[in-house]
């Protein structure tokens, strides 16, 4: 009996006992480490002639876009913007890219081109292109990745810093309008403040403030709002214009009423 009672803490012992696993060094002595300069050197060859071939596809190119353009093309590619009307190659040229950098999908007299890699997507001097298309082998729309959403370009006013501030205005309120249908009224307020700010002189969205500073019990705020509408609209021009402004009407009642209903509050 007493020899089983020390058998066990021996087996205890054994059993936390470290195991020993022989294995063959990886490195005998004296063995030296290959040195890794000649794979480093080699990777860098590579790279050097992968951009050097790269360099001289975009040279051609661009030759090849600058040889028939008409000036102001030329000067879009010059600057490096996508242009309405270019050819694919003028595409190419003004986003200094090749035709790897694209998918392109022809469907008769329509040609489309996207980025052949979404992370890696081509881009002017205005920013990411998502979408090219040509129509009997000229750009006929094209448009941009943007942090509000894709905007699409048609002609060359929708090309500039002010036709650019007026799309990026159009998303801000439609994204304020979704957030105001959703009970959300201070961030759909927002959005209408970004909106005026690239839109100064546009008096529907005086209104859209109005009636969401109006809902939110705001009442002097909203009272000027109103006020603010109507005198952009220029009242007496819109009723010699008649039927022009005839979608404005109900805006202009309510925000009249509300003037009315407003004032004597703050009173």
């Amino acid at each position: 009996m007493r020899t089983r009672y020390l058998l066990i803490p021996l087996l205890g012992m054994a059993a936390c006992a470290p195991k020993r696993i022989n294995e063959e060094p990886i490195l005998q002595t004296g063995d030296r480490v290959e040195t890794a300069d000649a794979t480093i050197q080699s990777t860098r060859a590579d790279m050097g002639r992968t951009s050097r071939e790269g360099t001289r596809q975009r040279d051609a190119v661009a030759a090849t876009a600058l040889s028939t353009c008409a000036p102001e093309i030329c000067a879009a590619i010059a600057k490096g913007e996508v242009a309405i009307g270019m050819t694919e190659f003028q595409v190419l040229a003004a986003t200094r890219t090749t035709e790897a950098a694209w998918q392109t999908r022809d469907a008769g007299e329509a040609t489309v081109m996207v980025a052949a890699d979404r992370s890696l997507a081509p881009r002017d001097a205005n920013g990411e292109v998502a979408l090219v298309q040509l129509r009997n082998g000229h750009v006929a729309t094209y448009s941009y990745n943007e942090a509000q959403g894709v905007r699409v370009v048609t002609n060359a006013s929708e090309a500039t810093t002010a036709g650019r501030a007026s799309a990026l205005a159009e998303n801000l309120l439609r994204e304020g309008d979704d957030l105001i249908a959703r009970g959300e009224f201070d961030m759909g307020l927002s959005r209408y403040d970004r909106a005026q700010v690239l839109r100064p002189g546009d008096a529907q969205i005086d209104y859209r403030i109005a009636t969401v500073l109006d809902k939110q019990l705001r009442p002097i705020e909203a009272l000027v709002r109103y006020q603010l509408f109507l005198h952009r609209l220029e009242i007496e021009k819109i009723q010699a214009t008649g039927q022009a402004y005839g979608n404005l009407a109900a805006a202009i009642a309510h925000a009249k009423e509300r003037i009315i209903i407003l004032e004597k509050q703050a009173k």
